[in-house]
């Protein structure tokens, strides 16, 4: 990675101060492994955004394993000018998805899996870098992003299929199964059209999988057009231990039934705990009722409210609080919808949590809202 000099010069603190840093707990600032999230600020360029990242990540001498943006796809070609001229060359994964911002932007938000300190192996397929891999002492981990199909002009299950096939063969040039799989976004366009056979394609899939953790992954399934024209993208998080104490596991939700039981194949949580702390990765959540139908339908306010309840159940469940959270995205089916968000975190002194909003379509018709997040505390 060669970011532009300029930008790499440590930050003065004040309150504009990059959401990073923002709600992280003390272990977190600790650890090699962090995320940076990014999002425009009313009057300033695109370059502004990617130089804030450059300079959090020359301060902490990291690399990027993983980025994900969220923007106007009509204003890739833009965005991609101000990340080179920020931060260089691209020499990690991209997942690009069209996530509209809530107030007009071109860039809704960006979040950077980075790490200090410790070796980074990249994985490509071809000529393009589609995954990281590093050690943190307890386990391996690799990172994936910007994968999904090769052929655009198959249907739809076709192409998820071929999206697998994908996946599994970056996994394979990195050491890994897709057993070891404990996280996984996929972004479907047009979701609503063909979500049904997407979890049928999926769960068929995953039928002959031996889960190393025993359980299904934690996923985020969200309609949001790609880079590529395909029918979906796909990022990744594989982990393989190294050691006896270093571990996955599934986490339930207490106010919600397995996803499982209405159809779809992913676990609420994951938990990994390795490397000296514990990372709860929590799936995509939304306002649904513990007998899998939806609640509170043409209620955005409500929904809001019901889905932060739910998701700040599983963190007390490991011990956890929302001022744990180290990176967030929250999903709305309309942008009128995050006022009732915004009004949920201000209640909560929680305003400044590192979240990306943007706009995007549900898994259903009748939700609103969606979010997910990810959450650490040191090991005990």
């Amino acid at each position: 990675m060669t970011p532009n000099p300029a930008a790499t010069q440590p930050r003065r603190p004040d309150e504009r101060e990059t959401r990073a840093d923002v709600l992280r707990s003390p272990v977190s600032k600790r650890l090699p492994e962090f995320v940076v999230t990014e999002c425009m600020r009313a009057g300033e360029s695109l370059t502004a955004v990617f130089q804030r990242l450059a300079a959090e990540l020359g301060a902490r001498e990291a690399e990027i394993l993983s980025l994900m943006l969220y923007g106007s796809l009509a204003a890739r070609d833009e965005v991609d000018r101000a990340m080179h001229a920020a931060l260089g060359e691209t020499q990690w994964p991209i997942t690009w998805i069209e996530g509209a911002s809530c107030d007009g932007a071109p860039l809704a938000g960006l979040q950077a899996f980075a790490v200090s300190g410790r070796p980074v192996t990249r994985v490509r397929l071809g000529h393009r870098i589609v995954g990281s891999v590093y050690e943190d002492g307890g386990a391996r981990h690799c990172l994936l992003g910007g994968l999904g199909p090769t052929a655009h002009a198959l249907g739809a299950p076709a192409q998820v299929q071929q999206m697998f096939g994908n996946l599994e063969w970056a996994l394979d040039q990195a050491g890994f199964e897709l057993a070891d799989v404990v996280r996984t976004w996929f972004y479907n366009d047009d979701i609503l059209a063909w979500y049904a056979d997407f979890n049928r394609v999926r769960s068929a899939h995953y039928a002959g999988v031996k889960w190393r953790t025993g359980s299904l992954p934690a996923s985020t399934g969200i309609g949001a057009r790609n880079a590529d024209g395909a029918a979906l993208a796909v990022a990744a998080w594989a982990l393989r231990p190294v050691d006896g104490a270093a571990r996955a596991r599934e986490v339930g939700s207490p106010l919600q039934c397995p996803a499982p039981a209405y159809g779809s194949a992913f676990s609420r949580a994951m938990e990994l705990d390795s490397g000296g702390w514990r990372r709860l990765l929590v799936s995509g959540t939304a306002s649904i009722f513990p007998d899998g139908k939806t609640a509170w339908v043409g209620n955005a306010k409500k929904q809001v409210g019901l889905t932060m309840e739910v998701v700040g159940a599983i963190l007390q469940a490991r011990g956890m609080t929302f001022r744990d959270v180290t990176r967030a995205t929250a999903y709305f089916r309309d942008p009128l919808c995050k006022p009732h968000f915004d009004a949920w975190l201000a209640a909560r002194e929680l305003r400044r949590l590192p979240v990306v909003p943007m706009q995007s379509t549900i898994c259903r018709d009748d939700l609103l809202f969606e979010i997910e997040l990810d959450a650490g505390v040191a090991a005990s």
